[in-house]
Formats: structure tokens, sequence, C-alpha cells
């Protein structure tokens, strides 16, 4: 993708909403370029700003003043930051431009963007695709909703250089030129029901990921999927489909323990299933999708199965913490929505009680039913959405439910002995006890740990 040599803050106005990661990371660019930048954040503090002040940048803090927007040449929000906010919204009933942060950045990358979405297994992919390239010898930056902020690798970019990309349905359904030479999409499920009014609205999100591409790009589809098939087909990039149980004559499939790239003449092995070591087989789809990516780009097979080798997944994604006295405990704290926690249940066959809650995001919980009846001995119910997961569950499996975080632990551990699994997979956002899954996740282990040491 080429530069944008006709966008040019220098002397403009612009408001950047949001002050977490993506959004200081866009101050600072924009700041950097010679714009006249306003930070602005509903939190009445906000950390590692004091680079930015430095920069000239203004802090608006403990809530978005209206006239600080409408009366900017360009707003930037940040992932976080709904566009029906009410100061951004008079703002674009203004005729202010709103984009993305990830928007925003891609103007002035000189490199390709490889773009990776999906209601689950984004981090996971984006994180293994980076590694393939990495090992194939290219240079890659990383990041976008996971790692670095996509603002933050302008400076590095090069023509040559592979931007691997997270993008989550915030950020995408902000964009205007975003054009990734390969779009990925994983999978697709109700999710984000909080902030989208409805799975419409987040599959036209999602599905912006292919709107900029054209015959010269690759879209990289779960065949498996029918809803990933059908928002892709919209699109007029080349279609380059992966799928385990779908029958295709062309792309990335499972052939006698290797996935293989098949084409109508030949079928190249690219990595065997045994260079794989990650807890849960559905995680073979983002394998899967990673190695897609690889071949279009061009990195061999050797290396593609080194970096396939050695990844031992991210934290948080089907991550085993520990074995306490033959309970095994996983750390599926990613697993946000009800479709992640599904196939974190039904990567194990028996024994397993799943602690489940938090902040319901939407989604049909009674999915979980069948799956849970096969193979749970009972489920611990956490945080706001405790009664909804009785409602949906109770009649079928004991659901005990946990006053506090550390509760739930202990009493998923009591009911797991002597061989059982203890599964964080709450199918829930975090926010009604954590600031993110991430501290629940590290706060999983913590609880863990304490177990482990009393055990002893």
């Amino acid at each position: 993708m080429a530069r944008d040599l006709a966008f040019d803050v220098t002397g403009k106005r612009v408001t950047v909403a949001g002050a977490a990661r993506s959004g200081l990371a866009a101050a600072e660019l924009l700041a950097r370029r010679g714009a006249h930048v306003t930070l602005s954040d509903t939190r009445s503090e906000a950390p590692e700003t004091e680079p930015l002040t430095r920069l000239g940048v203004q802090l608006e803090l403990g809530g978005h003043r209206t006239q600080t927007f409408t009366t900017a040449d360009l707003i930037v929000l940040s992932p976080g930051v709904p566009p029906e906010q009410a100061a951004v919204q008079a703002a674009r009933g203004g005729g202010v431009p709103v984009i993305a942060e990830i928007e925003l950045a891609s103007r002035w990358l000189l490199g390709r963007v490889v773009a990776i979405t999906g209601t689950k297994g984004k981090s996971t992919t984006t994180a293994l695709t980076g590694r393939m390239l990495e090992a194939a010898g290219f240079k890659v930056t990383v990041g976008g909703n996971i790692g670095a902020p996509l603002s933050a690798q302008v400076g590095d970019s090069t023509p040559d250089t592979f931007h691997v990309v997270e993008a989550s349905s915030f950020q995408l359904e902000q964009i205007d030129t975003f054009h990734p030479w390969i779009a990925v999409m994983l999978n697709f499920s109700p999710d984000h029901l909080d902030r989208h009014p409805d799975v419409d609205a987040y599959a036209a999100a999602k599905a912006r990921i292919f709107e900029n591409q054209d015959a010269g790009d690759f879209a990289v589809v779960n065949a498996d999927d029918p809803a990933v098939l059908a928002i892709a087909r919209r699109g007029r990039a080349a279609m380059r489909p992966f799928a385990r149980a779908s029958s295709i004559d062309h792309g990335t499939v499972v052939e006698d323990g290797w996935i293989v790239n098949r084409t109508r003449d030949a079928t190249e092995r690219l990595v065997p299933l045994e260079a794989i070591h990650l807890l849960g087989p559905h995680l073979v789809y983002d394998v899967m999708a990673a190695a897609t990516v690889g071949a279009i780009a061009g990195a061999a097979p050797t290396a593609m199965t080194a970096a396939v080798n050695t990844f031992r997944g991210l934290e948080h994604a089907m991550e085993l913490v520990a074995d306490v006295r033959g309970v095994r405990f996983v750390n599926d704290s990613k697993a946000t929505n009800v479709e992640a926690a599904l196939r974190s249940i039904e990567s194990f066959d028996r024994d397993l009680v799943p602690i489940i809650g938090g902040r319901f995001k939407g989604g049909d919980l009674r999915l979980l039913r069948e799956p849970l009846k096969a193979r749970a001995r009972a489920v611990v119910a956490i945080g706001e959405a405790r009664p909804l997961v009785r409602d949906a569950l109770a009649d079928l499996i004991d659901v005990h439910d946990a006053n506090t975080f550390g509760d739930a632990i202990e009493r998923a551990y009591t009911l797991a002995k002597p061989s059982g699994v203890v599964l964080l997979a709450p199918a829930c956002a975090s926010f009604d006890m954590f600031r993110d899954y991430a501290e629940r996740g590290r706060r999983f282990k913590e609880e863990v740990k304490r177990i482990s040491v009393r055990e002893r």
C-alpha cells in the first residue's frame, strides 16, 4: 500500500478521544507531524501523558467537552470510545471528519498491511503470523489491538515492511481508506452487543476489513464458517480459503497429518500438525490462517514450521497455568464471548469445571448446554452474569454461585478434585470486576499460585 501523500495535519486542530494505548500513540504521532493536538478522556487522570505534554499536546480530562470536538479539523477515535458518544456525534453532525486510530496510522505507512479479524483467535493468529514472517526473513511489525498500536509503528515503516495488525470491530467501524494487502477473517459469531446495536451492525463493522481491497489483494477466510464466506464474498480481493471440515479444491487444508496448500495442480506441505503445541484443537484454525498468509507472502515452509514449533501460545489464551495435585488450571480469560468459551470447553473430554461470568456482551449462553453436559462436573458462576448463567444452565448441570473471584477458584478446585480441569472461560467481559481480561487472567494465576503453595 502507498502512503497518502495528500494527507497533511500540519497546523490542523486534531482531537484524539481516549487516552489508552491507541490514543496515546495517535496523539504523539499527530504532534510529531505538526498538528495542534488535544487528548480528551472521560477519566480524571491519565497515566503516561507527560511525554505528550512536552510535545505540546493539550490534555482534557474528566469528560469529552463538545466544543473541543465541534471546533476540531479532525477527530481520531481510540477503539474504546463509542462513536455514538455525544461530543463525537455533535462534531460529525457539523461536518468534522471522524476516523479510527488505525485509519490515521495507515495513511502514513510505507509497507503492506496484513489485517486479521474474527470473533475468536485474532491475537493468537496475529502473533503467530508475525513470527512466521520474521522466521522467513521479512521485516515485520506486529500490533494493532495487541502490542504496539499501529500509530507507534509509522516511524519504522519502510516499503518492504509487513505490518501485521489485529483489527477489532471497534477499530474497523471508523475506517475510510484502510487498505490491507491481506485481510483475514477467522470466524464470526455474535459479540460486543453491549456496544454494537445488533448482530448486523457487528457484522457490518467486521466486513469493512475487505471493503477497500481490490483484485490485487487477498482475502483469507474460514471456509468452514458460512457467515465468514457470506461476508467475504462482497469484497473484490482474491479469495484464499482455509478449511478442516469442508471439502475445497484449492486453499489451505489438513491432509495426511500436514497443513497443506492445495491448488488444482499440486499440493504443497506447509506445517506438520505435530509441530503445533497449542492447547485446544480449535487453535489449529489459527495456525492454518497464519500459514495461508505465510504462503501468500512467500515464506518458506521450513520457516513457518520453525515458528509454529517454538510457539506456545499467548498469555490468557488457553494457557496451562499449573497442575496442583492432579487438577489442571487453564487460563482462557480472553474467551470473552460465548463462541470463544464454547471452543475452550470443547477442548476437554471430561471432568471439567469452568468458571463462567462477568459482564455479559450478548449471545446465547444456552449454546454451552450440551458441551457442558458431556464434559463438565459443574459450573462456577461469577460476576454480574451469574443470574444469566444460572438461567441458561442450572436445569442441566450444577451451577455454583461465587461471591468473589478467589472463592470461585477455590470452589472450582474442590469440585475438580482429584483429576479434573479448572477452566477460566468466562464468555463475558471482565469490566464488572477487573480493568480488562488481562487483569482477570493475572489474578487467576495469582490465586492458582497461592493454592499451589498451600497444597505442597
